[in-house]
């Protein structure tokens, strides 16, 4: 797994991006990283209405990006009081996941951090949200804060499904979370029992071929686990729907976090982010971690 450094962290100024900026400053602080603090403007021609004219949308576009960086600033200038960490401040004009995306890889980041939520509600309806096209774009592990307070995580779920992108969860949780409990859970998908049904096949086969599938998972994560566990890692395995399953088991654990990949067996980026995923980090309440 690389350094999780430099870390960037998005801000549209909104309370939710306020989060998900003070988390990503307390992960740095952590980790030792640095922190890359980025604001996109948007341009006028994302909105619909006529067009303004290329003068005025160009000079419109430098006085946000102007009175933005103005604040990003004294934004930064606070962190670096608050966390005594190493505060990089840059604005960009585009569209916001695109230019995220790629700022994140022009540095080489480690880790992006963005609210789930922004102050650009009109835009959001119509394009999607920032976090959720942000996902499909970024080319490293990606934070999406959505817990009220930023306090460090006290509960983490490591979810895996033995892909080779799911594997980093753990790494990623500990590196993240660490000092809090962290439970690796894996879900087998009753999905395939369901189609196996529906292909007339026996129940007892089903049954039998699910509790075997469960233990080779269960003696997978023990060897795994064999040389990691410090007394605050656990493992826990079962059959359920995925999505539902994990969203579950973290409000059971009252978990802060939710790390898993973003690739499933498939290797379908775009399949896994369209279901399990996705899914997840609309639902759960708390923060969720994406990872290859």
């Amino acid at each position: 797994m690389q350094a999780l450094t430099p870390i960037v962290a998005a801000t549209d100024f909104s309370a939710a991006a306020g989060q998900a900026v003070r988390r990503a400053a307390l992960i740095a602080q952590r980790l030792g990283a640095e922190m890359h603090l980025l604001h996109v403007v948007h341009p006028l021609d994302l909105y619909p209405g006529p067009d303004p004219g290329a003068d005025f949308r160009m000079n419109h576009e430098q006085a946000l990006q102007a009175a933005g960086k103005n604040r990003l600033d004294a934004l930064a200038a606070r962190l670096r009081k608050d966390f005594a960490i190493p505060v990089v401040a840059a604005t960009r004009i585009g569209r916001a996941h695109t230019e995220i995306a790629d700022y994140a890889a022009a540095k080489a980041a480690g880790l992006v951090v963005a609210g789930a939520r922004g102050e650009n509600t009109l835009l959001d309806l119509l394009m999607g949200s920032t976090a959720s096209r942000l996902l499909r774009l970024a080319t490293c592990p990606v934070l999406i804060v959505k817990n009220a307070k930023v306090e460090p995580y006290r509960s983490a779920i490591a979810a895996v499904d033995f892909s080779p992108g799911s594997i980093h969860a753990l790494e990623l949780a500990r590196a993240v979370a660490s000092g809090a409990r962290i439970e690796v859970l894996h879900v087998y998908d009753t999905e395939h029992d369901d189609r196996m049904r529906q292909a007339g096949m026996d129940e007892a086969f089903i049954r039998d071929r699910q509790a075997r599938v469960l233990k080779d998972a269960e003696n997978r994560l023990d060897i795994k686990l064999a040389g990691l566990n410090d007394g605050n890692i656990t493992r826990h395995v079962m059959a359920a729907y995925p999505a539902a399953a994990i969203c579950d088991r973290a409000r059971t654990l009252r978990a802060d976090l939710i790390v898993l990949g973003r690739h499933g067996k498939s290797g379908m980026q775009e399949l896994l982010l369209g279901s399990v995923s996705k899914d997840i980090a609309s639902a759960t309440d708390c923060d969720v971690l994406l990872c290859y």
